[in-house]
């Protein structure tokens, strides 16, 4: 076995792994989706909830994380380290906007009166809050695969010939811009 047959392999490998945690994470995703249908019809279920405003700005960043991290991978095919740069940090920068605004949109929900907990909780902004942290923390694996791909760019890691982390790193955030944008949609029409 010649030495790129050997990195072509382990490259395969690599993403086959990335696949497999991403259906993993769908199946758990359709798993609280559809308990969130089945729940729906419980005579407790709030049928007047509004998403807040602030997840359609979130919606918007996790888009431009997407968008980045592809530009990001097409400079390094191309050699442009500064433009990697650029693209890597818009991306975290996106990442972080996101972050905010669902922490925003956690505010909205409790200004509207909808508590995760407690004794003015309800079901529907229980289950929207866990739908939210559950893709928040898979969100933050992103960001930390991101910070290590920003720091192996620095170190000069990746270059035309050698963009594996950047790949697999897009490849994730392509995933959890999808996972956002059905989420969005499935809480935005099935109240």
């Amino acid at each position: 076995m010649t030495v790129e047959e050997h990195k072509a392999r382990s490259n395969r490998s690599y993403k086959l792994l990335l696949l497999f945690g991403m259906i993993s994470m769908t199946m758990m995703f359709a798993g609280l989706t559809s308990a969130f249908i089945v729940s729906s019809k419980r005579a407790d279920w709030a049928k007047d909830f509004q998403i807040p405003s602030a997840f359609f700005a979130s919606l918007a960043m996790i888009i431009l994380c997407s968008i980045n991290f592809h530009m990001a991978k097409k400079a390094i095919q191309k050699d442009s380290r500064k433009a990697t740069t650029m693209y890597l940090v818009t991306t975290l920068s996106a990442a972080l906007a996101f972050v905010f605004f669902q922490f925003q949109g956690f505010n909205q929900m409790v200004a509207q009166g909808n508590y995760l907990t407690g004794p003015q909780s309800n079901i529907t902004a229980t289950f929207l809050y866990l739908v939210v942290l559950a893709h928040l923390a898979h969100l933050a694996g992103g960001i930390i695969s991101l910070l290590i791909i920003i720091y192996n760019h620095f170190k000069q890691k990746y270059n035309s010939s050698q963009f594996l982390g950047i790949e697999l790193g897009a490849m994730y955030w392509h995933f959890l811009d999808f996972l956002w944008i059905y989420l969005f949609l499935f809480l935005y029409f099935f109240r």
